[in-house]
């Protein structure tokens, strides 16, 4: 028996059910997080921790693959395969946001592929 049917006085009652499992069901849409990331890394990862929270806030699953891929691969050598994982992920969200006002020989790569994917770009200066 599933008991969220039911009110206190035991009559069913579907309509809090119901409205409990729609916002369940809210839809998170994927953005890909653009923003530097060599450099001045220490601050840069604070600042994409920063963007992310700022996605999520707006109802957006956030995707900051220069966040998870430093982890385990290394810039300097693996540099060339971690950005195709990038570009992978970028096609798999549906907008691309661009941070802050200095764009990196890497983002500028984000942001070609995806205008030639013809995606929707934004640009947001600074996020505090």
């Amino acid at each position: 028996m599933n008991k969220e049917l039911y009110n206190g006085s035991g009559c069913k009652n579907p309509t809090p059910y119901q409205a409990i499992k729609n916002a369940e069901k809210r839809y998170y849409p994927l953005v890909y997080i653009c923003s530097s990331f060599s450099g001045d890394v220490e601050n840069n990862v604070i600042k994409a921790r920063t963007y992310s929270r700022y996605a999520l806030d707006k109802g957006n699953i956030p995707i900051a693959p220069h966040l998870l891929f430093p982890q385990f691969m290394s810039d300097e050598s693996e540099r060339k395969l971690a950005m195709h994982f990038n570009y992978v992920l970028l096609g798999k969200c549906e907008e691309v946001w661009v941070f802050g006002d200095y764009i990196s020989t890497g983002m500028s790569e984000e942001i070609k592929i995806a205008e030639k994917r013809k995606m929707k770009i934004r640009y947001i200066k600074e996020v505090s």
